[in-house]
């Protein structure tokens, strides 16, 4: 299906909610129009599970996943002009028939200020259905060629990890989170997770940090027990680094945390804000965390109440402390898988609906302190329905929104590619 070009608004104009499909929408006069244009990736049929990164030197990454053979293979293009329409040919990251592929935990990429690329993948260590470990492997030649992977976690259990986030820690140094379930090593295999919905035992919240020879240090376990498997994300504040997760508690409660990696290590984890969300099992919808200075914004679904509800919490001061939400949508079409970003000038929010009609992406931007109501736009409308069209991904370079996600077409994946500009 086509991207459906920007909303507009009359300046004095504001939309009333009439049903749970119908969020309120207001522009501000002053705001300027969104409108969405198609924008073409290199990623061939059949791919998906893409993850988009803006470089600190304006370029854009663009990873993904496709079949080989009875296996799979990581590739890896980037944008080589302003406009980020032309791209680089995809070069491959890894390859092999032992991976552990889906819908809600994706490779990751990252860029260190010494040039290297750093990227993720999941390999499967037993016949369990999740029984996976994180191999990460480095490039210093801009993705020509990659080292041979080693594993961030060595705990050898047969058990689940993954839901990473990665952030340059130092010039040449990555540093790493991720989900780890290592104290599940004794739960009964009857107990497992099935698709990611259910879990037996609790899962823990690790870090580590990791040297241009691959080397691990630093490693710690940050959280005795987390949400199964929600998505982590983590940005840079002046302060450090700001990593968000969704926390679980002795009496299920299932809300979102965050703490920060400053100079003496790690703070203590804070709740962004008390949804008190009783959840009995994982709801595949983790936080999304975007940061610039002292500033940051958290976005995240909650189904509190009963009732499924989009959030965005402004904090001033690096994460110490979180101002009342924002509600960006709410209702029984609303699916979450939120992603996040902000520039100087504003904040932008993009998640998924579904509803009778299918699937829709929707883009909100906000002014940089969350002040008034958001411009909102639906970027496309999906042919894909459910969990196969994944996490969409959110990038800024130079005040333009660029997205990308997995649609479905006909039963094959593909990678699809918007660009949003304020006008």
């Amino acid at each position: 299906m086509g991207l459906v070009l920007a909303l507009s608004m009359a300046a004095c104009e504001r939309a009333e909610p009439t049903s749970a499909d119908a969020p309120a929408v207001a522009i501000a006069a002053a705001a300027p129009r969104l409108s969405a244009s198609a924008w073409t990736l290199p990623a061939p049929d059949a791919a998906a599970q893409p993850d988009l990164v803006a470089t600190s030197d304006g370029r854009l990454l663009l990873l993904w996943i496709e079949p080989q053979g009875d296996g799979h293979r990581l590739l890896l293009a980037q944008s080589r002009d302003a406009a980020h329409a032309d791209w680089s040919a995809p070069t491959q990251v890894a390859a092999g028939d032992d991976w552990f592929v889906n819908w809600a935990d994706t490779p990751h990429v990252m860029a260190t200020d010494d040039g290297a690329l750093w990227a993720h993948w999941l390999r499967k260590s037993a016949s369990a259905p999740y029984a996976y470990d994180v191999a990460l492997a480095r490039s210093g030649d801009d993705g020509a060629t990659w080292s041979a992977p080693v594993l961030v976690n060595d705990d050898g259990t047969a058990t689940e990890h993954g839901f990473v986030s990665l952030w340059p820690a130092a010039r040449d140094r990555l540093g790493i989170a991720w989900l780890d379930g290592r104290h599940n090593a004794a739960a009964p295999a009857a107990d497992a997770h099935a698709g990611h919905d259910a879990h037996g035992g609790a899962m823990t919240l690790r870090s580590a940090i990791v040297d241009a020879a691959l080397r691990r240090s630093d490693e710690v376990e940050l959280d005795r027990m987390t949400c199964d498997c929600c998505q982590t994300d983590v940005a840079l504040t002046e302060r450090g680094a700001l990593l968000v997760y969704r926390d679980r508690s002795a009496e299920e409660i299932r809300d979102i945390a965050a703490l920060r990696r400053g100079d003496g290590g790690w703070g203590a984890a804070r709740n962004v804000h008390p949804d008190r969300w009783t959840m009995p099992a994982c709801p595949v919808n983790g936080p999304a965390v975007a940061a610039r200075g002292a500033r940051a914004v958290v976005a995240w679904y909650t189904a509190a109440g009963d009732e499924p509800v989009l959030k965005l919490a402004r904090s001033d001061d690096a994460g110490d402390s979180y101002a009342a939400p924002k509600v960006l949508d709410r209702g029984a079409h609303l699916q979450g898988r939120v992603d996040t970003a902000m520039d100087r000038d504003a904040v932008w929010v993009l998640w998924l609906r579904e509803d009778a009609q299918g699937q829709s992406l929707q883009l909100a931007r906000y002014a940089a302190d969350l002040s008034g109501e958001p411009q909102q736009l639906e970027v496309a409308r999906l042919q894909g329905r459910g969990r196969a069209t994944g996490f969409p991904q959110l990038a800024l370079t130079d005040g333009v929104a660029h997205v990308a996600w997995t649609d479905v077409v006909d039963g094959r994946p593909l990678v699809r590619g918007a660009r949003i500009v304020a006008r």
